[in-house]
């Protein structure tokens, strides 16, 4: 399945947007918090969505000269759109998780090492947790159901779980090094 298809159509969905607009999408805003594409792979999911009719785009000028393409649904793309959003899929596999993956193989560093990696993956977390927490300022209570604003609240607030429950288990980790030496690595 092409998810990242579905991410587009429900971004287009929302208004006519430039290709750059949803860049920005998946980069900058409420999006990227938990799904994340890059700029090459915007514009030729773009241009596929395109060729099977599911989007339609107009161009506009910008300024003087500058022309933009401003896309928007056709009736085959919402109707595809909304089948995918009523379709129930099974859980994926756990995301990978190169820290996860080094605290796996952990005895092959020292102790020292490891809490370079470990305090690097703390104030990482923490500076994502506070940007999040920002983006949470917007909404000063739960915003109506239907409206595009109501699903940003839920995943955001999703997405603050996430990185408190990861900087909980941060925690444990640095517990577990807690005055603790190894002599035989260090």
């Amino acid at each position: 399945m092409r998810t990242l298809k579905y991410a587009m159509l429900g971004l287009i969905k929302r208004g006519p947007i430039s290709g750059y607009d949803i860049s920005r999408e998946f980069s900058d805003n409420a999006l990227a918090s938990f799904w994340h594409a890059r700029h090459s792979q915007i514009y030729p999911e773009l241009k596929r969505l395109l060729e099977e009719g599911l989007i339609t785009y107009e161009t506009v000028i910008q300024g003087e000269k500058l022309e933009k393409k401003v896309y928007s649904l056709t009736p085959l793309g919402e109707a595809d759109f909304k089948s995918w959003l009523r379709s129930d899929e099974p859980l994926d596999p756990t995301p990978k998780d190169v820290f996860r993956l080094r605290t796996y193989y952990s005895e092959s560093l020292t102790s020292s090492e490891y809490l370079r990696l470990l305090d690097s993956q703390i104030r990482q977390h923490t500076a994502r947790l506070e940007a999040l927490k920002e983006t949470g300022r917007h909404f000063p209570e739960t915003p109506p159901f239907g409206t595009p604003e109501h699903g940003d609240y839920l995943v955001l607030q999703g997405a603050l779980m996430r990185e408190g429950a990861y900087l909980n288990w941060l925690a444990l980790c640095r517990d577990a090094f807690a005055g603790k030496e190894d002599p035989t690595h260090e």
